[in-house]
C-alpha cells in the first residue's frame, strides 16, 4: 500500500469475508477515492458462482464500489462517528466477467454529499477495461 493512505479496515467497520477493498490508491475526503481489490480465488463466493467458471458476482462488485465510497465519506471529518448505508443503486451495468487472479481497479466520485445522504458514481476496471459501473445512493446514520 502507498504511504499516506490508511488501511481500509482502519476506516470501514467491514471485516473479512465482507471487506472488498484491499488498498487505497487515492483519496480526497468527501469527494472521491480510488482503490484496489485483489481477487485471489480463495473468496467464499467463487466455489458456488459458478462451479467450473468462477465469476465475481455483480452485486458484490457494486458492494466493493460502495465500500470505497464509504471510505471517502468516513475520511471527511464532518462524518466522524457516522456510518454510510446503501440507499439504492442506479443504472448498474456489468461489462465483463471478473475472476480469480484479477485485480479490480475502482474509483468512486461523490456527486452530492449532504449531512444525511449522498449520491456517487463508481467504476470498476480490470486491465483498464470497464467491468462495472453504477450510481450509488446512500444515507448517513449515527455509527
Amino acid at each position: 500500500m502507498e504511504k499516506g493512505f490508511p488501511a481500509p479496515a482502519d476506516v470501514l467497520p467491514h471485516r473479512p469475508p465482507f471487506l472488498f477493498v484491499d488498498e487505497l490508491t487515492g483519496i480526497e475526503p468527501g469527494i472521491s477515492a480510488t482503490g484496489r481489490w485483489h481477487l485471489t480465488g480463495e473468496e467464499w463466493f467463487f466455489p458456488g458462482h459458478f462451479p467450473g467458471r468462477p465469476t465475481l458476482p455483480g452485486v458484490v462488485m457494486v458492494e466493493a464500489l460502495a465500500q470505497l465510497g464509504g471510505i471517502a465519506v468516513l475520511l471527511d471529518e464532518r462524518f466522524t462517528g457516522k456510518l454510510p448505508l446503501f440507499g439504492g443503486i442506479d443504472k448498474a451495468r456489468f461489462r465483463r466477467q471478473v475472476g480469480p487472479g484479477d485485480t479490480l481497479e475502482m474509483e468512486v466520485t461523490l456527486d452530492q454529499l449532504g449531512t444525511r445522504a449522498g449520491k456517487g458514481t463508481g467504476v470498476a476496471r480490470v486491465d483498464g477495461k470497464v467491468a462495472c459501473q453504477a450510481g450509488l445512493l446512500f444515507v448517513i446514520v449515527d455509527g
